[in-house]
């Protein structure tokens, strides 16, 4: 569905006009207005705030060049997830240890010392790596894409720029959202359909991901222990 669409649909629950275009004189349409603004929230809300969605996760990688302490994390950048590791291509094995007190980074800087898989920090929108990077070194990380739009006219973005440009997740979750948002921002009763919304919302997030491998031979991760490694008995 494109968001004219979702608005199309939106529109038609909450008692308003239906619109043939949302972008078309929107300056002189306060509800056009309204509409891409709740459209914007919400989606970014679904994408953000409740899971770190399959859809979103990418991987980025930092190639040193042996000079450079700090390189600048991508453009699409949200977040890293909360599992995230950052490790060395010249020791993958084990990541590297995060210092998030920026006074111990700076004493350890001063002192010329490291953790022994490096250390690592986020500052000024920049990752900075001690010991530096060498040349050819790569740092490798996994975050959250936070570029949750696909743009008609082409690649990714975070908010809406036409009115064919599409929702990267669940455009029922959108619309959805909307409605209870839209009520409750104008006094009307809103409750069941956020009870809707968030029925919805649980089961996605509950299929986002495969389930866990309760029974089997195989670990559910790498990062997982096997305590019995033989068939269980029955």
């Amino acid at each position: 569905m494109t968001l004219l669409s979702v608005v199309k649909d939106v529109c038609a629950v909450v008692g308003v006009a239906v619109p043939q275009s949302v972008f078309s004189n929107i300056t002189g349409n306060r509800t056009m207005q309204e509409m891409l603004s709740l459209a914007n929230e919400m989606a970014q809300r679904i994408a953000y705030d409740n899971r770190d969605w399959t859809a979103l996760i990418t991987a980025g990688k930092h190639t040193g060049d042996g000079v450079l302490q700090g390189y600048v994390l991508p453009a699409n950048y949200k977040r890293l997830m909360l599992t995230s590791n950052v490790r060395r291509s010249s020791n993958p094995n084990q990541p590297m240890t995060f210092v998030p007190d920026m006074d111990e980074w700076v004493t350890r800087t001063l002192r010329g010392t490291t953790y022994g898989t490096g250390d690592w920090r986020i500052h000024l929108n920049s990752i900075f790596y001690r010991p530096i990077l060498a040349l050819g070194e790569t740092s490798s990380f996994v975050y959250v894409d936070k570029n949750c739009i696909n743009l008609a006219s082409g690649g990714r973005g975070d908010v809406f720029m036409s009115d064919d440009d599409t929702f990267v997740l669940d455009e029922r979750l959108l619309k959805l959202g909307m409605i209870w948002q839209w009520k409750s921002s104008h006094g009307a009763s809103y409750a069941e359909d956020l009870g809707t919304y968030g029925d919805a919302l649980g089961y996605a997030m509950g299929h986002d991901s495969p389930a866990p491998i309760i029974l089997g031979r195989k670990p559910i991760s790498s990062s997982a222990t096997v305590a019995y490694p033989w068939p269980v008995p029955t």
